[in-house]
């Protein structure tokens, strides 16, 4: 390959630039123990939304009371994340199958 037709490979590729990336993810709510189930458990949601946006509509949806009732969010049944990790974050390092599992309970289950 000629160094002209490299260099028009190269621009082409810059020109284009990477692929757009996914702004949405798709979650999947797990119940845990005693938690209440959801009667719908897949959610398309923003990369950049944080886990204690998700912990704030848990508590809308499940109608828990914040100074009565706990929740707790654990990934791969083992570890609860800092609050302020985005979706996104979780979704790169954990996803499977183009899905983001999380599981949630009322009380302390793993870790």
């Amino acid at each position: 390959m000629t160094e002209a037709a490299v260099d028009a490979t190269l621009s082409k590729e810059v020109i284009q630039g990477p692929f757009k990336e996914q702004t949405k993810i798709e979650v999947l709510f797990k119940p845990v123990g005693d938690a209440p189930c959801m009667k719908k458990s897949k959610w398309k949601v923003a990369r950049s939304d944080t886990l204690s946006a998700v912990t704030s509509f848990l508590f809308k949806y499940l109608n828990l009371i914040p100074q009565q009732d706990s929740i707790f969010i654990f990934v791969s049944s083992s570890f609860t994340p800092p609050l302020d990790t985005e979706l996104g974050t979780l979704f790169d390092c954990f996803s499977t199958e183009g899905t983001l599992i999380l599981q949630y309970c009322k009380s302390q289950a793993w870790g």
